[in-house]
C-alpha cells in the first residue's frame, strides 16, 4: 500500500490525491500570509466570505489584483485541507507552529510535495545520507514520471520553477538546511502542539516531516 492509500485509510480529514498538482508555484511556504487567511476564513467562518474580505482589503498586500486572486486561491486550497484545529494554530501560534502548519498544509494539498518530503527525504535519512543531491531530484522525477504524465508536460521553465519552490519550501519548513549541493535534510523539531494537531487527525501525515514508520506506528490509536 502507497503511503497516500495508508494515509486515506487512516485518516477521516485528508485529501483525496487524485494526480501531482504542480499549479502550486504561486507561492513558497509563507507561513506569514497562511496567517492571514487563516485568520480571515475563522473570523468569517467560510471560505468565500473571506475570500471577498482578503480581496477587497488587499490583505496579503499585493501589487496587482492578479497576484491577489493567484495567492488567495493557492494558500484557500491548501488550507482548507486543515482541520479546525490545525487552522487556529495557522492563525495563532508561534512562528515557529505556524511554519509547522503551512508545511502541513502543503502536504495535505500537494502529493508531489509530500511524496518527495516523505519517500525521498526519509530514506536518504535513514540510509545516513543528508546531502540532497540534484541527481536525487531527478531520480524522483523519472520514477514518478511513469504514473504521472503531467510532469512530461512541463516545460523546462516550469520544470525549474517546480523545483525552485519546493526547494524553498522545505527550507521555510526547516526541512533542508543549507549545505553542500541542494542542501542538507533534517527532521525538524515540532511542537507537542502541532504534534497533537497531527496525530489526532492522522499521524501518517508525520511521515511529511520526516518521522519513521516505527514512531508514526507508535502514535497511532488501535
Amino acid at each position: 500500500m502507497t503511503m497516500a492509500a495508508k494515509i486515506q485509510s487512516h485518516s477521516k480529514h485528508s485529501p483525496t490525491f487524485s494526480g501531482f498538482s504542480l499549479g502550486f508555484t504561486a507561492a513558497s511556504l509563507r507561513p506569514e500570509l497562511a496567517r492571514i487567511v487563516a485568520e480571515h476564513y475563522l473570523a468569517a467562518g467560510d471560505w468565500d466570505l473571506a475570500k471577498q474580505r482578503i480581496l477587497s482589503s488587499n490583505a496579503l498586500q499585493c501589487r496587482s489584483a492578479s497576484t491577489a486572486i493567484r495567492l488567495e486561491r493557492e494558500f484557500r486550497q491548501r488550507l482548507g485541507t486543515l482541520t479546525q484545529d490545525q487552522l487556529i494554530l495557522a492563525a495563532q501560534a508561534t512562528a515557529e507552529d505556524r511554519a509547522a502548519i503551512a508545511w502541513l498544509a502543503v502536504c495535505k494539498s500537494i502529493r508531489f510535495a509530500f511524496e518527495f518530503a516523505s519517500y525521498t527525504l526519509r530514506e536518504k535519512l535513514a540510509s545516513h545520507d543528508a546531502v540532497l543531491r540534484p541527481s536525487d531530484y531527478e531520480a524522483y522525477i523519472e520514477n514518478k514520471s511513469p504514473s504521472h504524465p503531467e510532469l512530461a508536460r512541463l516545460t523546462t521553465s516550469s520544470k525549474n520553477k517546480v523545483r525552485q519552490v519546493l526547494l524553498r519550501m522545505l527550507a521555510e519548513a526547516g526541512l533542508l538546511a543549507t549545505g553542500t549541493a541542494l542542501g542538507t535534510i533534517q527532521r525538524p523539531a515540532l511542537s507537542p502542539t502541532v504534534v497533537r494537531a497531527i496525530t489526532s487527525d492522522s499521524p501518517d501525515w508525520l511521515a511529511g516531516f520526516l518521522v519513521p514508520d516505527a514512531e508514526i506506528s507508535s502514535r497511532r490509536t488501535p
